[in-house]
């Protein structure tokens, strides 16, 4: 189906907000609040003493720091100014960080002071009350640079699990085509009203974050703004402030429901909690549902896609939905999904291959990497996503693992989502990784990493012996390692790469 398009810059968004409800409160974070006007007013204010600085429409803007209503402003500024904000996740290492500066050719830097001694060559200023002394300083004159919904205003690194990271182009229509479909075709939890509030904990420089940020200026969300994920001050704040919406990766979502708040917290007022950025054990997602009373979304998608293309709904996980709650949900509405073979050609419902997205939040490109861009998307708008999935005759995607992440044993393809998940039920284990290591007979087999709940007494021979109840058994691990803490990034992706090294060591390939 076609769907006209009604996507609109930020700058835009922002400035409806600000006629339409100017006092109402458009960001929180802590004591601070920062109404519909003022929002509008400091991002002018921002995009033309970015100009006085000598930047230009396209240039980048670096932040290094965590979530706050000022980059959430420094957001909206840039996007004024037809510049490209370039955040880099805080937890990353100095060298990480010194890569994507130097890399995105940043003109200025924005740097919260924890984080100040970073190295950089250009111009900085200092995200705290210097901040707002220069954004005062700053011209209030309407800006008249012409911003396009097509510009580019936002560049995110991918976390690097298999190399270098790109600098992954998102565009204003990216970030607003999809909402006024949605609620023609979803109504109900999925759409907002005007003055909903929504929680954001996510790290900004990841697709979860900065989505939240501009989600909540497209709908005129009031958006509540935590620094870094506490489920202690998200439990108050549900209650404090009766958010209605949050988005969790599961491991948060594991977090909030164990805190010893969440045993008498009143959910009552939370509408819907959205879940995405890795599997989710179904025994956590069924305790999640029964403890929080509300709604839930699984929302599958990619920094590439602008996050969620695709969606479980509230209805897919009912009792007696077990199986589509194993799934990543249908396509949105406005989205294609495709599972493609080798060659790249089409595969029929229930066959596994690489999952294919088109879109109109798919990406602008990497930043000056053509090649790569070309890698993954077609002239012709689909992305490819790097994931083995299969798509059911009821247009269900089921995530199978990264493409990379397969292991071949004895010619039989197997996934460790797959085996993961049937091992995530056993009561002793509280974290596990699966891996392909080298094997003489069968090529590669497979083995689990796994760590054990405190106090638990587990050995391989019951972590085998369970799976082998759940899944079939070339799929079972032959071996099993047990470590404190599996190797995680910065956005929470299992590290395989380095679990995966000691065993591969000194050989010319990484597969067998």
């Amino acid at each position: 189906m076609q769907y006209q398009d009604k996507s609109r810059t930020l700058g835009e968004a922002v400035a409806q907000w600000a006629a339409d409800t100017p006092d109402a409160v458009a960001l929180r974070h802590g004591d601070v609040t920062v109404d519909w006007r003022t929002y509008d007013e400091n991002a002018t204010q921002i995009a033309n003493g970015l100009a006085a600085l000598g930047l230009k429409k396209g240039d980048r803007v670096a932040y290094l720091g965590k979530n706050s209503a000022r980059v959430c402003q420094l957001l909206m500024g840039t996007a004024r100014a037809g510049m490209v904000l370039v955040p880099a996740i805080w937890r990353l290492a100095a060298a990480e960080v010194s890569t994507i500066l130097g890399e995105s050719e940043s003109g200025v830097l924005f740097v919260e002071p924890l984080f100040e001694s970073q190295a950089f060559e250009g111009p900085r200023i200092v995200m705290d009350e210097r901040f707002d002394e220069w954004v005062a300083r700053q011209s209030a004159a309407p800006v008249t640079t012409e911003v396009d919904r097509g510009d580019v205003f936002l560049q995110l690194y991918t976390s690097g699990t298999t190399g270098v990271p790109k600098g992954v182009m998102l565009t204003h229509r990216n970030a607003t085509v999809l909402r006024p479909i949605v609620e023609q075709e979803l109504p109900g939890w999925f759409s907002s009203q005007p003055g909903d509030t929504l929680i954001h904990a996510m790290p900004f420089g990841h697709i979860a974050g900065a989505g939240s940020v501009t989600g909540a200026a497209n709908a005129g969300q009031q958006l509540i703004v935590h620094s870094e994920f506490d489920p202690g001050l998200i439990i108050r704040d549900i209650q404090q402030y009766g958010a209605k919406q949050a988005f969790l990766a599961p491991a948060a979502l594991a977090m909030l429901l164990d805190h010893p708040d969440a045993k008498d917290a009143d959910f009552s007022k939370l509408e819907g909690m959205a879940y995405g950025a890795s599997p989710i054990p179904l025994d956590l997602l069924q305790r999640g549902v029964e403890r929080l009373g509300c709604d839930f979304a699984q929302m599958y998608g990619m920094t590439e896609t602008y996050g969620t293309v695709v969606y479980l709904g509230p209805e897919d996980h009912r009792a007696g939905c077990e199986r589509v709650m194993r799934s990543a949900g249908k396509a949105l509405p406005g989205v294609e999904i495709r599972i493609l073979d080798e060659d790249g050609e089409p595969l029929p419902p229930g066959a596994i291959g690489e999952v294919a997205i088109h879109s109109p939040t798919n990406m602008a490109g990497y930043w000056k990497k053509p090649e790569e861009t070309a890698r993954v998307l077609s002239a012709d708008g689909w992305m490819r996503t790097g994931d083995a999935g299969i798509l059911d005759e009821d247009g269900y995607l089921f995530i199978q693992d990264r493409i990379k992440d397969m292991i071949i044993s004895g010619g039989e393809n197997v996934y460790p989502a797959e085996v993961e998940s049937a091992l995530y039920g056993h009561p002793d284990i509280a974290d596990v990784a699966v891996i392909g290591v080298p094997d003489e007979r069968w090529g590669e087999a497979v083995k689990a990493v796994v760590v054990r709940r405190p106090g638990a007494d587990l050995d391989a021979g019951g972590v085998i012996a369970w799976a082998r109840e759940k899944i079939a058994g070339f799929k079972c691990p032959k071996s099993v390692d047990f470590i404190d803490v599996l190797p995680r990034n910065p956005s929470g992706k299992i590290l395989r790469r380095e679990l995966r090294a000691p065993h591969w060591e000194g050989r010319d390939r990484q597969v067998n």
